[in-house]
């Protein structure tokens, strides 16, 4: 199974936030300087973190001391479930198209195809984003938020 661009950039914005210190309230990275030191375009993170607001797992303040940080329940969310709501569930493969597959009837790799999904998921349940930002990963994550230098906005 393969991720979508945007679900790797949510799980990618959340990690780059678990280094933050929760304390701090001074000084918290912006949207644009997640993306610039993510090196992915602006408006895609914006959309990222625009979801994972909705979904409780970021905090958003605009104008002087705003900035991201990383709640309570976005550094203790699972993994796992985290990609089930931003993939969806949907079946690996379409098979009720809008030309439905003339196997759909008698196909044994439909459950099959589900069931690997579902093992998928079932692997990442018990990481969460906090435990993401651990060792090796979390002193990269460190670099990348010391290197907010506004020239590379």
């Amino acid at each position: 199974m393969r991720l979508t661009r945007f679900t790797d950039l949510a799980l990618r914005v959340l990690m780059r936030l678990a280094v933050e210190d929760p304390k701090a309230t001074d000084d918290l990275p912006t949207t644009r300087e997640v993306a610039a030191g993510m090196r992915v375009p602006y408006t895609h993170t914006a959309k990222a973190v625009a979801r994972l607001q909705h979904l409780g797992l970021v905090e958003a303040r605009r104008g002087r001391g705003g900035g991201l940080t990383l709640t309570a329940a976005g550094r203790s969310a699972s993994v796992g479930a985290l990609v089930r709501e931003l993939e969806g569930t949907g079946d690996v493969v379409e098979c009720e198209g809008a030309e439905p597959c003339p196997l759909r009837s008698a196909c044994r790799l439909r459950g099959a195809l589900r069931q690997a999904q579902e093992a998928f998921f079932a692997a990442l349940d018990p990481l969460t984003v906090g435990g993401l930002a651990t060792s090796p990963t979390g002193p990269v994550l460190l670099d990348i938020a010391r290197s907010r230098a506004p020239d590379e906005l």
